[in-house]
């Protein structure tokens, strides 16, 4: 009878304890992730959704009552919260909310040059603002306040759409300042008329201010300041009066004054110690309406030790500002193209920091 001889293979040990004492296995994914999400605070859905670059927050409040906004399966109401571990839907797209650090928020200063339309989509295919901004990969340009198609200057242009709706909410009364050139003359009681009340179609339109600023000719020039911004106010106003405006320019929105050395059609961008500035400042304006929302620019709180934000700069009859009133900004102060191909800078004459650099052609051999 044949004896049975142990085996040489050993059978396999038990699995040994990890040497890491502070290693913990986790018998089920994602139950980390789940006890970090559960800790994060719920938060209001159309602020979210403006956050993530979809639009102001006026237009997500559109959305949800549209009924185009779902959490979870079910369509959203006006006021929803929501937190990390719901499902948001816009027209049945997911849309990825950010419950930890907002995003970088950037800003532009743009010189509306006369015959561009504020707009992405115009029948007419007439050119637009847009053409000429950065490209942005996971957001958008919203522009703060818009000009018609032969109106020029100041346009600010922003991706966080929490700072368009606090610039562009009626109930905030932001100031827009116009320099206004029209063929005549106003008389005393003109004027009076439009700081007191102008009917028109829409409504009882006023200048908060209304200033004489002199002129050559048949022309003349006037500064003035108005809280609203309906569709070609200023012109319909001196229309009713029977004057003409030959040209208008916004020269200020806000305490935002555009800057002298920043050309027709070219844009400069903020750096993020102004921009923080601007969140901060637009944060301080209480709404006529009543007070601002608790979790209103929760993010950009201003300290108790912050300084005060800096007042509206007056603009001057000179075209040469104060140094310490200049916004800062970055060496992006250029005409923006729309490839990502090297920008090159104005020559001296048309009023650039330096001449750009002749490129290098290099000539093929010939063939042989």
């Amino acid at each position: 009878m044949p004896i049975k001889r142990k085996s040489p293979i050993r059978p396999p040990a038990a699995k040994a304890a990890s040497a890491n004492p502070r290693r913990i296995e986790n018998p089920r994914p994602g139950a980390l992730k789940q006890s970090v999400a559960d800790k994060i605070p719920t938060q209001k859905l159309h602020k979210l959704l403006a956050q993530s670059g979809l639009g102001s927050r006026r237009e997500m409040d559109a959305l949800v009552e549209a009924g185009r906004v779902t959490v979870n399966g079910k369509v959203a109401t006006t006021g929803a919260r929501v937190g990390p571990n719901d499902d948001v839907r816009v027209s049945g797209r997911r849309v990825l909310l950010r419950f930890d650090t907002p995003r970088k928020v950037r800003v532009l200063f743009y010189h509306k040059p006369e015959g561009e339309i504020v707009s992405r989509d115009d029948p007419d295919k007439r050119p637009s603002v847009f053409d000429h901004l950065p490209l942005l990969r996971n957001s958008k340009w919203h522009a703060i306040g818009r000009l018609d198609f032969n109106t020029s200057g100041l346009l600010i242009f922003t991706t966080s759409g929490e700072l368009a709706n606090r610039m562009m909410h009626p109930r905030y009364e932001m100031e827009r300042e116009y320099a206004v050139r029209v063929r005549g003359t106003l008389t005393p009681e003109q004027m009076d008329a439009l700081r007191n009340g102008i009917p028109l179609e829409d409504g009882i339109a006023h200048f908060d201010s209304l200033a004489d600023q002199g002129g050559e000719g048949s022309n003349h020039w006037y500064r003035a300041v108005l809280k609203e911004g309906r569709n070609r106010e200023v012109r319909r106003m001196f229309e009713v009066l029977g004057l003409t405006v030959s040209r208008l320019i916004r020269v200020r929105f806000g305490n935002t004054t555009l800057p002298p050395r920043l050309k027709r059609g070219r844009w400069m961008e903020l750096e993020p110690e102004a921009v923080e500035a601007m969140m901060t400042w637009a944060m301080s304006i209480v709404p006529s309406g009543g007070e601002v929302e608790e979790d209103e620019f929760a993010p950009m709180h201003r300290p108790d030790d912050a300084p005060p934000p800096r007042r509206a700069r007056a603009l001057a009859p000179s075209r040469t500002p104060r140094e310490d009133s200049r916004p800062r900004i970055s060496e992006k102060e250029t005409k923006a193209p729309r490839s990502t191909k090297h920008v090159q800078a104005k020559s001296p004459r048309s009023g650039a920091q330096g001449k750009a650099p002749k490129p290098v052609v290099r000539k093929r051999p010939p063939k042989l």
